[in-house]
């Protein structure tokens, strides 16, 4: 009888399907150039969102934390590592 069981390629940090074309061509890896690009998207549109008709200044303390972090953590991710190069 055949086996139901499918077999797995172990990545370090997920297991995948061997027949997935992620598998084949190494794109298991996350985006983070892409997620800091979409980060300071973010911020930016956080500080767009001051010049606003509300009264309240709590909203405008929300916006200024929310978007200095994003483009905080945007900052963070795009530094260079040291000794990346010996990842690759």
């Amino acid at each position: 009888m055949a086996s139901t069981e499918v077999d797995t390629i172990d990545t370090g940090w997920v297991r995948e399907d061997p027949e997935a074309p992620s598998a084949r061509f190494g794109w298991s890896g996350t985006a983070p150039r892409t997620y800091a690009i979409a980060a300071v998207i973010s911020g930016l549109i956080m500080f767009g969102m001051l010049a606003g008709n509300h009264v309240g200044r709590v909203e405008d303390i929300w916006l200024i934390v929310i978007g200095v972090v994003l483009i905080g953590y945007a900052a963070f991710k795009m530094r260079p590592r040291k000794n990346a190069w010996k990842r690759a």
